[in-house]
């Protein structure tokens, strides 16, 4: 074999590593490239006679109304036509709380993921930057259009690298949201009370929290099929006035005290689970809890000897101080759902009318509020009323739960009532 057969076989094995990684750029991607190129001549050559000549009024106005706009004013004109982008400095702000750092991580995690298969639509962009467009999508509202012009791809590549990405991150789910084990149940546990000085038999007596459960709500777009406007079918009528159940996602949580998910549940709004898995799972494998421990859940969980839930109904002294005890915990898991919106500000509302792919994005923002708080990046959203779910009604209950629950409000109002004299 001479030296051109020696170059020529390189070449190809050259070509050929090109191929697998990286995909060519798409006929309307190109077109949408030269476009590019060709307004930004055309903006340079306008703006350049903008500044030879006096400014008009509105464009003097429109420069001290948009500060930071620069030379891409003109880009404002294109830009009318699209839905307003709102609270975007808000979001742009929590977006720069993404670093480097959190990218390489991103990054490496998904290298080291079990697909190690080429993430789809790419075309020609980076890892880092698939990355980096896909934390755009989830940080900030911002429309396809608006993320299309910013990385200077088509739009239904966009789309395809989003979700790529997303089925990517969900393979993370075991690694990222998990049960703590070992030191790490040490260092999880925290008390349930604090029960007055000099009260050892009872802090002995007093449970540790492992983690508090409860719910949330994410509004999406409601699939193709469930707009029966015409039908004169009674049920149709009263959604017409009503929220129709699967207009959203019930996500169901479990957190520690940090604010990290330990256990994660999404399913329909019409497909309502309060806690029912969970519960089964722990009385599978009781070695979860570690002894004297249990969780904390709001009324509509299940009542049992692992799960606490609130009085309903008779409400005396011992009660209310129960519930009121139980209310402080809750706001953890008010303050972590808090912190997941206003990271991921497009779980506001996800126009997605796939219950599977909206569903990958909101797994894909729980795993990633994890690895977040675990390099230390800490995101306070304000808690609002909304987002503080309740249940009416008690849920399933059964002997064992009520016997523990009755025994901590005894000691607890015999904590009370030492501490009162």
């Amino acid at each position: 074999m001479d030296v051109s057969e020696h170059v020529l076989s390189a070449g190809r094995a050259v070509l050929d590593m090109v191929e697998r990684e990286w995909q060519p750029l798409s006929p309307g991607e190109l077109e949408q490239r030269l476009d590019q190129a060709v307004e930004e001549i055309l903006e340079a050559d306008l703006i350049a006679k903008l500044k030879s000549q006096p400014p008009p009024t509105l464009y003097v106005q429109l420069l001290q109304s948009q500060p930071n706009m620069g030379p891409q004013v003109l880009h404002t004109a294109t830009a009318a036509c699209s839905p307003p982008e709102e609270d975007t400095a808000e979001s742009q702000e929590q977006l720069d709380t993404v670093d480097s750092a959190a990218l390489k991580r991103i990054t490496d995690l998904l290298q080291s993921s079990k697909s190690r298969a080429r993430m789809a639509g790419r075309a020609r962009l980076s890892l880092s930057h698939t990355v980096l467009l896909s934390l755009t999508l989830l940080s900030e509202r911002v429309s396809y259009r608006s993320v299309s012009r910013r990385f200077h791809l088509e739009k239904g590549n966009i789309h395809r690298i989003f979700f790529s990405f997303c089925e990517r991150v969900n393979m993370l789910e075991e690694r990222l949201i998990r049960w703590p084990v070992g030191e790490e149940v040490v260092e999880s546990l925290f008390p349930l009370y604090s029960p007055e000085k000099g009260q050892r038999d009872e802090e002995e007596s007093v449970p540790q929290v492992l983690g508090v459960l409860g719910h949330t709500q994410i509004p999406i777009r409601l699939p193709i099929g469930k707009h029966d406007v015409e039908s004169t079918v009674p049920e149709v009528k009263k959604m017409k006035k009503e929220a129709h159940p699967d207009s959203w996602l019930n996500l169901e949580l479990l957190c520690n005290r940090r604010g990290q998910f330990l256990h994660c549940r999404i399913g329909k709004g019409s497909d309502v689970d309060r806690g029912s898995a969970l519960r089964d799972k722990l009385k599978q494998h009781p070695e979860l809890m570690p002894p004297g421990s249990c969780l904390v859940a709001r009324a509509g969980y299940p009542l049992t000897a692992q799960i606490l839930t609130p009085y309903i109904a008779n409400h005396g002294l011992r009660e209310e101080l129960f519930n009121k005890m139980l209310d402080e915990h809750f706001q953890i898991l008010d303050q972590a759902v808090a912190s997941l919106r206003a990271r991921f500000q497009r779980l506001r509302y996800l126009d997605i009318g796939n219950y599977d792919r909206a569903r990958a994005v909101v797994l894909t923002a729980c795993v990633l509020h994890n690895l977040f708080l675990d390099m230390g990046q800490v995101v306070q959203g304000e808690v609002k009323k909304e987002e503080a779910v309740t249940q009416e009604g008690e849920g399933e209950v059964n002997d064992e739960g009520v016997s523990r629950r009755d025994a901590i409000s005894d000691l607890l109002l015999k904590n009370f009532e030492s501490g009162s004299t």
